[in-house]
């Protein structure tokens, strides 16, 4: 078997065009993280305006994820027909329409409207992510591929950082009423305090929908390189891309780590006022500690990697995980919270790396099979309802059986992985 060529850039000068482009998309990391990690403040603010159960609050997440699973195919046509930079232009002008429909849906109170608007939201992301995760790894060497991911992932880690600082500031009133207060007051008076709580997101989501729509006006004016991933007749001539093992295997591992990563985040804040006793707005700027944790972790796991091979790093860093949230469950006070920090940590390198592993080798699939990684983000959608449920039905700190159980099957592709890098090493030599 001929080795398949990496992807070239289509442009003179291709040096210059390829380090401009990516600055230009790792910016576009950092603003679907933004959008993303502003779901842990959503979840206990609306919980609280529109009078929500703990499933009920879950299905924030489970409208910005079930998004991925539902766009991902049309956002990977649309990318294959208009190209790369077509997909993220319009990826940028979805998220814009949806961070602008936050205003009428905090006017009318209505909870179903918020949920329309995180999806109109999470679809523009589908495009920006099927578009901005490939790209960026085939904007230079094939080699360096899994660090020049990770660290325009970190990029994804700043923004995750700086919004639940910025939006538990903003939009957390930290002002919640016991059911006997809300029992003292009047219908008037009880629906005026729902009303300003809801209020909040309205400026946040015109500023952020303002700076998105700026930002896909500045990328439909510039020039980016064009990508053309190489044919690779053996990968052509194979009946279906469900018959690489690797990809399928890396889809299910991104579809138990964004379930992970999104029961770990988004219930972080009801986890630490009910274990820890950590009042709401405290408990946001703990959120955002954890997640500069998060960004930390990017950055020193894309240096690491100099060294440890990424599926080898990936299995280490689910087993630390699974010990971490067992003592998140079984500790009390604050060293359950901190191991949540830790969790953060150890979750960093895990996106990017399934992703860049899962994709490699795919020649002229690439952009099919990213779509299919893409959609496994559903998982974001779905684990936290189950959580939910468990808390619901136990308690918040028990619910956290839920990601440790995730972090086992990426243990297993991490594991997988790395003896088929043996096999095929041991080959080729």
């Amino acid at each position: 078997m001929q080795p398949i060529a990496p992807p070239t850039v289509q442009q003179e000068g291709k040096k210059n065009g390829q380090t401009f482009a990516v600055i230009l998309i790792t910016t576009l990391f950092f603003l679907w993280g933004f959008a993303l990690n502003l779901n842990p403040i959503l979840i206990p603010h609306l919980k609280k305006a529109c009078q929500l159960t703990d499933v009920q609050s879950a299905f924030i997440d489970s409208a910005s994820y079930i998004a991925y699973f539902l766009m991902a195919i049309p956002a990977g046509l649309f990318i294959k027909k208009y190209g790369y930079k077509g997909g993220i232009t319009m990826g940028l002008l979805l998220f814009a329409i949806g961070a602008f429909l936050f205003y009428p849906a905090a006017q009318t109170l209505q909870y179903a409207f918020f949920l329309i608007a995180l999806f109109i939201i999470a679809s523009g992301l589908t495009f920006l992510e099927t578009a901005a995760n490939p790209y960026i790894t085939v904007l230079g060497d094939p080699e360096g591929a899994t660090q020049r991911i990770n660290f325009a992932q970190s990029f994804n880690g700043l923004a995750a950082t700086m919004a639940p600082f910025i939006g538990g500031k903003i939009i957390l009133s930290g002002k919640t009423l016991s059911d006997s207060e809300k029992g003292s007051m009047s219908a008037e008076q009880l629906s005026n305090y729902f009303h300003t709580e809801a209020s909040s997101v309205k400026l946040p989501y015109i500023i952020i929908g303002l700076v998105v729509l700026s930002i896909a006006i500045m990328i439909w004016k510039t020039t980016l390189p064009e990508i053309k991933e190489p044919a690779d007749p053996e990968m052509e001539a194979k009946d279906s891309i469900f018959k690489e093992g690797n990809l399928m295997r890396g889809v299910l591992a991104q579809f138990f780590y964004v379930g992970a990563q999104v029961c770990v985040s988004s219930f972080f804040i009801r986890f630490s006022q009910r274990v820890a006793g950590i009042e709401e707005v405290s408990a946001s700027q703990y959120l955002a500690a954890a997640l500069f944790g998060f960004m930390v972790g990017r950055f020193f796991g894309t240096f690491i990697m100099r060294f440890i091979s990424p599926s080898k790093l990936l299995a280490l860093y689910s087993v630390i995980n699974i010990l971490l949230l067992a003592l998140a469950v079984l500790s009390h006070g604050k060293i359950s919270v901190y191991a949540l920090f830790g969790v953060e940590f150890f979750m960093s390198i895990m996106f990017p790396t399934i992703f860049s592993l899962s994709i490699r080798g795919l020649g002229s699939k690439t952009k099919q099979g990213s779509s299919l990684v893409i959609m496994s983000i559903v998982g974001g959608a779905i684990f936290p309802v189950i959580m939910g449920k468990v808390s619901d039905a136990t308690n918040i700190q028990t619910a956290y059986v839920v990601p440790a159980i995730c972090f086992l099957v990426i243990l297993y592709f991490a594991i997988k992985n790395f003896a088929v890098q043996k096999i095929t090493l041991s080959v080729s030599h």
